[in-house]
């Protein structure tokens, strides 16, 4: 199982690099980049990593998510700068929906680095206090701790000078109020995956169950 979750993990984060382009709105009060509906799902699987095969893998599945986003950007890179074919005629809609600016790449890095092992940090320092008990209160609690970093930092590195402080602080509340109730709402998902890696973890041989 945490072969699976290493990759929901880090193919989560390629797709929300990827999304980030396509911007929503929930009436006129709040405008969302497409990318976080699915870059939320990721915390909740370092926490279902963290808890079952412990923080040394929780924290292996950030650096190697960041690896993976590394080497991505690269490729991408690459893939753009190809030269295109005669009959390609998309390659102006190519470059615009998966170049993203430096700028933007370095904060959403940036973001994902800090916010992540922040993540990790919080939850195992709860689960320290706790055991096993009040699984429910250091998934919410990480999460929503290092997910209010993780959009401050980005929004803060990748606009900042760009547009109004009034409007940054708008961005930034916005998707951290969907980002919250996200959270929230995933802690029943937490649960049953838990319980199934668990479970499936009773069933392999004494020598390859985690510790």
């Amino acid at each position: 199982m945490l072969l699976y979750l290493n990759a929901a993990f880090a193919g989560l984060l390629i797709l929300s690099n990827i999304l980030a382009v396509k911007l929503f709105s929930f009436g006129s009060w709040a405008v969302l980049p497409a990318a976080v509906i699915v870059y939320v799902f990721t915390y909740p699987i370092t926490d279902i990593i963290g808890e079952v095969y412990g923080k040394e893998a929780a924290r292996k599945t950030v650096l190697a998510g960041f690896v993976t986003q590394i080497i991505a950007s690269l490729f991408i890179f690459v893939a753009i700068h190809l030269p295109s074919a005669p009959f390609f005629q998309a390659q102006v809609e190519f470059e615009t929906i998966l170049s993203g600016s430096i700028r933007i790449t370095i904060a959403s890095l940036l973001s994902y680095f800090i916010s992540q092992n922040l993540d990790v940090f919080v939850f195992h320092k709860l689960k320290e206090k706790h055991g096993s008990n009040k699984l429910w209160l250091r998934n919410n609690l990480s999460t929503v701790l290092s997910q209010l970093i993780d959009t401050s930092v980005f929004i803060m590195v990748a606009f900042y000078g760009t547009m109004p402080m009034g409007a940054l602080l708008a961005m930034i509340l916005t998707q951290y109020v969907f980002k919250f109730i996200v959270a929230i709402i995933d802690t029943p998902l937490v649960y049953w995956f838990v319980k199934l890696c668990k479970k499936e973890n009773e069933k392999a041989p004494i020598g390859v169950r985690p510790l």
